[in-house]
């Protein structure tokens, strides 16, 4: 249990948080405002389409109304864009948390569930708990750590979870059937349309798709330089899916970026972008890969000479 726990609350970089926050607040704008608008019209849907999810029957939530999803999504908005700025952040990351679950309970309670939004509930309930972090941030926090490594472990579920349903709601004929071709005839674009003449190619990548679903967990066994490489890999396959069949799972490929060393791409930025928030004149300092180290400052007033940490 020890080890467990040492695992589970590793100190982690501030900055990763910080970082990790600004992109999701960001995402939650272009989400409600751009990908996954269906909340919205619900609200003149007659109530007799309202079926309640678990969540709604347990707090008793009402139906949609015009009033309640235009509250919603442009509360999900403002709320996001004030939480971008780093005040107050778990009162403002818990508000942006309850507007955004509750309109995607809205969107979720008249038709399918999306099942690549579970591990960014995670994220959003969270990052707030961190508390005050900086782009620039050199501190690490067990808080930071936990929250990161909660969210490392729902988005490794979300792909190893996926591959256990497949087995378990279309058993083995998943991977044996014409799954893909079914897909590629559905929604295919042209780019997928020339993979129908050769059908054993989206057969095999049937077996390959639940073999990298199955052996996810792997990633928390490898180094860092080769957890970047994982990580790349699923983007490029997500990439590929959405290219082939318009497919994507946006949140989720969000949250795969808390397994990335992200203050370093941040602190690289500023020094090649002085203008951003926080930036610097650019120097010789280290590449995007390479640790960068947190020097504690002499009690004494001295020259700081104490090393207290990577933000690797």
């Amino acid at each position: 249990m020890t080890r467990l726990s040492g695992w589970l609350f590793a100190p982690m970089p501030l900055a990763r948080v910080a970082v990790l926050r600004l992109l999701v607040f960001a995402f939650v704008v272009i989400d409600v405002l751009g990908l996954h608008t269906s909340g919205w019209y619900h609200g003149w849907a007659d109530p007799v389409w309202y079926e309640p999810l678990v969540m709604g029957e347990v707090l008793h939530l009402p139906a949609a109304t015009v009033l309640l999803v235009q509250t919603l999504k442009w509360g999900c908005v403002l709320a996001a864009l004030a939480a971008m700025t780093g005040r107050a952040p778990r009162l403002l990351g818990w508000t942006v948390a309850v507007g955004w679950v509750w309109y995607q309970y809205v969107a979720f309670s008249y038709g399918k569930v999306d099942h690549d939004r579970a591990d960014f509930v995670v994220a959003l309930a969270l990052l707030p708990t961190v508390g005050i972090a900086h782009l620039s941030d050199r501190r690490r926090s067990e808080a930071a750590g936990f929250a990161l490594r909660a969210i490392q472990l729902a988005a490794v579920a979300t792909y190893f979870l996926s591959a256990w349903a497949k087995i378990r709601f279309g058993g083995w004929e998943w991977v044996n059937s014409a799954t893909m071709v079914r897909a590629v005839v559905r929604r295919g674009t042209p780019m997928a349309q020339w993979l129908l003449e050769v059908p054993w190619t989206l057969h095999a990548f049937q077996w390959v798709l639940f073999a990298a679903e199955l052996t996810a967990p792997v990633i928390f066994l490898l180094s860092e330089r080769w957890r970047r490489r994982v990580v790349a890999g699923w983007f490029v396959f997500h990439a590929m899916t959405y290219a082939a069949i318009t497919i994507a799972f946006w949140p989720h490929l969000v949250m795969m970026l808390a397994f990335l060393p992200l203050e370093r791409y941040a602190a690289w930025l500023r020094e090649r972008f002085p203008r951003l928030p926080g930036g610097s004149p650019p120097s010789s300092g280290s590449p995007p890969g390479e640790p960068v180290e947190a020097v504690a400052p002499d009690p004494a007033g001295r020259r700081p000479g104490a090393t207290v940490g990577t933000a690797g």
